[in-house]
């Protein structure tokens, strides 16, 4: 009996998801080719122009070879499509940025829109003026739109089946079994136009005040529209190097230091992946520990000028005092929030503490990562929190070995057994970072630079490859094999290790 196509899913959504995507991406294209025109730069322009019009071909002779065909909507078919979205789409977004340059690999194009559409922000181009402004255009317009996927993904695919940080929830306590069936009855490819329709419009706003308030302050049109896209989808894009290069000066960065709280905390802006009725930010644990380390990292980095014995001048003037306590402040957050934009003062802050090559804190802070649902990557200060209550919890025992715990405000969100599946997930990550740094080490990188490879892909902060170590890494110079082994990592890194033992799962499918 031939099924029936429902009315909500008629139309150009009843499109499997990887196409809308590519269709969304092919529509994106024309952004730059218009950019590339203004600028009288003709064959940037036409490369994206007809690489778009290319796309939307394609994409409309297989929708229309589907025919009536009613493609299944459930959730194991949408993680497929993120994965699709961040491995096979990748190569079409990198036809235009190969046909632009003209003279590089088609596989370094290739990285720099895994690298994109990821948020990690790897820069494999470097920081001259190879890369026309069109295409730096491109790659902030990607990593924005790879940040939007994330933020309605996290609502409406991950959430339903526990994973991306809602495994240690007390919404993951319910078991993902029943919210996939409470999302089956409710038709998940709506639920999927639900949350868009209440995500893209804060996302898009929050880019655009953000845009607006750098202009104010001085910068240009559009490295201020890429740092604004950037600090919203945590990718730490640059078109000029960074932000200590750029003429928004310390203005701007204190306007991207307020953004990046975005990244801590999803209840920074909306309350829908919640169960509990904690919906105060201040009751958030992710965003009190976030609030937590941007305090006392940098705190412990300013003190350290007089505790420790230093080779500084001691007797620096207060204007240096407060400048480097702000490169502290703001590379932290940055840091922490996975965007990885360095401060004007950060070079202020190394003098001040005294520590040459501090990027053994910058890792850290980007293992740790943002909040849960956000585009923030890493371990997740939820993650974080629930090992630090297993702690605590376990401390208290030692002393009063019959005592019981109780739930307080501050732990509505973490399930009972939050801190197990945290600390598997934690494991997990682990033995992801030892796998990726052997792979580095087996294709040629020192120790050293296996590390920050490995952690730079997996928290997705790209910059940690050009400030972590005592030498940025050229990524450009690496092998082939390396670059593709930072694509897997980039690609594990954003959707998590759990997401992909999901895809294996028999279970999930039969479901």
């Amino acid at each position: 009996m031939k099924r029936r196509v429902p009315k909500k899913t008629r139309g150009i959504l009843r499109l499997p998801l990887f196409l809308l995507i590519w269709g969304i991406a092919s529509l994106a294209m024309w952004v730059p080719a218009v950019h590339a025109l203004v600028l009288n730069d003709h064959p940037s322009s036409q490369s994206f122009f007809y690489a778009g019009v290319v796309g939307l071909m394609l994409v409309t002779m297989i929708g229309l070879s589907m025919g009536n065909r009613v493609p299944q909507y459930g959730m194991p078919g949408q993680l497929l499509s993120l994965l699709a979205t961040f491995v096979v789409l990748p190569v079409f977004l990198a036809i235009p940025v190969s046909d632009a340059l003209g003279n590089t690999r088609f596989l370094n194009a290739y990285f720099d829109m895994v690298s994109s559409v990821t948020t990690t922000g790897a820069a494999i181009f470097g920081d001259g003026d190879r890369l026309p402004p069109s295409v730096h255009l491109w790659r902030g317009l990607v990593a924005w739109l790879g940040g939007l996927l994330m933020l309605i993904a996290a609502a409406a695919v991950l959430a339903p089946l526990s994973l991306g940080g809602f495994e240690v929830t007390a919404r993951g306590a319910q078991g993902s079994g029943t919210i996939s069936r409470q999302m089956e009855r409710s038709d998940p490819r709506r639920h999927l136009v639900f949350v868009f329709k209440n995500i893209a419009p804060i996302y898009v706003g929050l880019t655009a005040a953000l845009w607006v308030l750098l202009l104010i302050t001085g910068g240009g049109l559009t490295t201020s529209a890429i740092h604004a896209m950037s600090v919203m989808s945590t990718s730490g894009i640059s078109p000029v190097g960074g932000v200590e290069n750029a003429q928004s000066g310390l203005g701007g960065e204190m306007i991207m230091f307020l953004f990046m709280f975005f990244a801590l905390s999803r209840l920074t802006f909306s309350s829908d992946t919640l169960s509990s009725e904690t919906r105060h930010l201040e009751e958030d644990p992710e965003f009190r520990m976030g609030v937590m380390l941007v305090i006392a990292v940098p705190l412990m980095l300013f003190l350290r000028h007089w505790v420790a014995a230093l080779e500084v001048d001691a007797s620096a003037d207060l204007y240096s005092a407060i400048g480097a306590l702000w490169g502290s402040v703001f590379t932290v957050l940055s840091f922490l929030s996975t965007t990885g934009f360095e401060s004007a003062h950060w070079g202020a802050a190394q003098d001040w503490s005294g520590l040459e090559t501090p990027g053994m804190i910058l890792m850290g802070m980007a293992m740790i990562g943002g909040g849960v649902a956000t585009t923030a990557g890493g371990v997740k200060l939820l993650r974080v929190f629930a090992l630090y209550l297993n702690g605590v919890r376990e401390m208290e025992r030692l002393v009063h070995p019959s005592s019981l715990s109780g739930a307080n405000r501050f732990t509505k969100r973490i399930q009972r057994d939050g801190a197990y599946v945290a600390w598997i997930f934690f494991m997990l990550f682990a033995l992801s970072l030892a796998v990726i740094a052997t792979a580095f080490s087996a294709v040629g990188s020192d120790f050293e630079e296996a590390m920050i490879l490995a952690v730079a892909s997996l928290s997705t902060t790209g910059p940690l490859t050009q400030i972590a170590g005592g030498e940025a890494i050229e990524l450009v110079l690496l092998s082939p094999a390396a670059k593709l082994i930072l694509c897997v990592a980039m690609v594990l890194g954003r959707l998590e290790t759990l997401a992909f033992i999901a895809l294996l799962s028999p279970k999930l499918w039969r479901g």
